[in-house]
């Protein structure tokens, strides 16, 4: 039974050291987070209710016995009421069961995460997969780095085109009223309002860059890391039924045990299948997040140099053009604020 339960692929258990460190991966602290969470809410009851005309409940149901003697009212048949009973012990021993399974579960990878973390015990790791976990992780913080910069850099460039199209009325106004300077004025006019109507075309491709990164991190990236918190949860709990059934293994083989060694083979055959699936369902999630990771930065970061570039060398045919080979669309003249601004 040992050689069957340490036959893992693409996996190893690790031994913790006296110092509760796997010397070679950091461990997530929201793993810790999410079974502590588990530990204080407790397992939902509120899909069922229970139904009791005793303790608690309200007094619009009885009916008084003089109102019974004058009238030909006859008491509820036994069998119904027998029936309500059972239905309401029939729910509250579901119910029974449910905290009983959740405090079992919970005391078992309460004790594993103990025993890891003052190094008493072993855990499943999968290095390959736990190594592009934790890349995935160092790229999210990264990319959050730079949505971060992004919108910085538009709402300061907003600024600075609200400044230019405001100089640009003002240097409007005094070229017709100052014939000495019209043309002057009249030159620096012109020369901030095309400065102002490249700028927010620049900010429409800015935000669509911002937008498209925001996409990436905080839902792509969140929906497979939410998936690792599973496969990490699930690994917990094989690891806990695991170490369970190999200590029923190693005691006595008397009738009790032999009981309790069945039960404990098919709870941890249960969560190996569970355990398997999400590492499985992680594995593909990754593939396919760096794959799109790939293919979306390509296009954003032409994107994003070729309109950069395009506004500081003061060509506004290639600033359009840039836009128009993205399919992005400003809104149309005359609005209050570009449509980058009612997107963040």
């Amino acid at each position: 039974m040992t050689d069957g339960l340490m036959s893992k692929a693409a996996t190893m258990e690790i031994p913790i050291n006296g110092a509760g460190d796997t010397g070679s991966l950091p461990e997530d602290d929201g793993l810790e987070q999410d079974l502590q969470q588990v530990m204080v809410s407790g397992p939902n009851l509120n899909e069922t209710s229970i139904v009791s005309g005793g303790y608690g409940g309200t007094a619009e149901g009885i009916i008084p016995t003089s109102t019974v003697k004058g009238s030909g009212l006859h008491p509820p048949h036994p069998s119904s009421l027998a029936t309500g009973d059972e239905a309401a012990r029939g729910i509250a021993v579901e119910k029974f069961d449910i905290v009983k399974k959740w405090g079992i579960n919970t005391y078992k990878c309460t004790k594993q995460l103990i025993s890891e973390r003052f190094g008493r015990g072993s855990r499943t790791v999968d290095l390959e997969l736990e190594t592009q976990i934790e890349l995935l992780r160092d790229t999210k913080r990264k990319y959050e780095c730079v949505l971060q910069l992004g919108r910085a850099l538009t709402h300061h460039f907003y600024s600075l085109v609200q400044t230019q199209r405001a100089l640009g009325d003002a240097f409007s106004d005094l070229s017709q009223k100052s014939p000495e300077l019209q043309e002057e004025f009249g030159c620096n006019a012109e020369t901030q309002k095309l400065l102002c109507k490249n700028g927010e075309t620049l900010l429409g491709a800015v935000n669509f860059f911002v937008s498209s990164i925001n996409t990436l991190v905080n839902k792509t990236m969140e929906d497979t890391l939410m998936t690792v918190k599973q496969y990490e949860t699930a690994r917990l709990e094989y690891d806990a039924y695991r170490t369970d059934l190999e200590e029923l293994s190693m005691g006595p083989r008397d009738t009790s045990t032999l009981c309790r060694l069945d039960a404990a083979q098919s709870h941890f055959q249960s969560h190996k299948e569970k355990y398997e699936k999400l590492r499985a369902d992680v594995a593909i999630k990754l593939k396919f997040l760096e794959e799109n990771k790939i293919k979306v930065m390509h296009k954003q970061l032409l994107l994003f140099h070729n309109a950069i570039s395009a506004y500081f060398a003061g060509n506004q045919q290639q600033l359009v053009q840039t836009l128009r080979q993205f399919n992005i669309k400003l809104k149309t003249p005359g609005a209050e604020k570009p449509s980058w601004l009612e997107e963040q």
